[in-house]
């Protein structure tokens, strides 16, 4: 394996122990390789914003991180730079009529704007979501915060209603607006446009600075980082992965909860 310039890293599940922290053997290796001269970069669902201004500072990563794609590569943030770029959001009457195909179910609606998660109501679903990711919820009418297109909307649900949730999904049709979607997490159904993707937002990130995606080694869990670990120079997959994408990866590190990180850092990179 050539040594990587850049390495990205998943948030939930894969940087994040099930406890929501970077472990201290995460944090030494990511502050090891930083100081070899290798980028560091978050690729993530989660809105730069929120993860940019809050969470950095709480995971304790804020002077180590050079980079972060958020909202699944719909936003890319260099913080050396201080360069923002979005890409391909989703038409807000395509989100409309996404709310009204599922709005009969026992769900809520987020959508990640400007550091918070804004939902038409109030419920359990929402409050989960926003103890869970640490960003803050704000109720709004959305007819009036839907008027003009947005990076993603997200389907809350309970765990349980989630195989409801994909068999519902799959008889949403609209003939004049593309989309694309997939189950993030046991709580979350995400719709965004098809164009965007992980690789996506990692390879404008990185063109910056004369690198591709053979130049990363990524490191990801869930179906959501299928794309990124397949495409990369090196895909990691962490041992608590899904199938589909411990499938493409290169190597397969331990788990989150066991510094598989570090793991591979120290055996491959430093």
């Amino acid at each position: 394996m050539n040594k990587p310039k850049i390495l990205f890293f998943d948030v939930d599940g894969t940087l994040l122990t099930s406890e929501g922290i970077v472990s201290e053997k995460t944090l030494e290796s990511l502050r090891n390789a930083h100081d070899a001269g290798i980028l560091l970069g978050l690729s993530t669902g989660r809105d730069v914003n929120s993860v940019r201004d809050t969470l950095l500072k709480e995971w304790k990563i804020d002077d180590l991180i050079d980079i972060i794609v958020g909202t699944g590569g719909a936003e890319v943030c260099d913080l050396n730079w201080n360069r923002h770029k979005d890409a391909y959001p989703l038409d807000d009457q395509l989100i409309r009529e996404i709310i009204k195909h599922f709005e009969d179910m026992d769900v809520n609606f987020a959508i990640p704007y400007d550091g918070i998660l804004y939902a038409p109501k109030d419920d359990e679903h929402i409050r989960m979501l926003s103890k869970a990711d640490h960003v803050p919820y704000k109720v709004a009418d959305f007819d009036e915060f839907l008027s003009k297109p947005k990076p993603k909307v997200m389907i809350v649900c309970a765990p349980e209603t989630m195989d409801a949730v994909v068999e519902r999904a799959r008889t949403f049709t609209n003939d004049q607006y593309k989309s694309a979607s997939l189950k993030t997490a046991s709580v979350l159904y995400e719709y965004m446009d098809p164009r965007i993707s992980k690789p996506l937002g990692i390879q404008i990130a990185i063109e910056p600075f004369g690198m591709t995606l053979e130049d990363a080694c990524v490191f990801g869990d869930a179906d959501n980082d299928h794309d990124m670990v397949l495409q990369a120079g090196c895909g990691v997959a962490m041992a608590n992965g899904s199938e589909l994408t411990k499938s493409v990866a290169d190597y397969i590190t331990l788990d989150n909860d066991h510094d598989g990180i570090t793991e591979f850092i120290n055996q491959f990179i430093l």
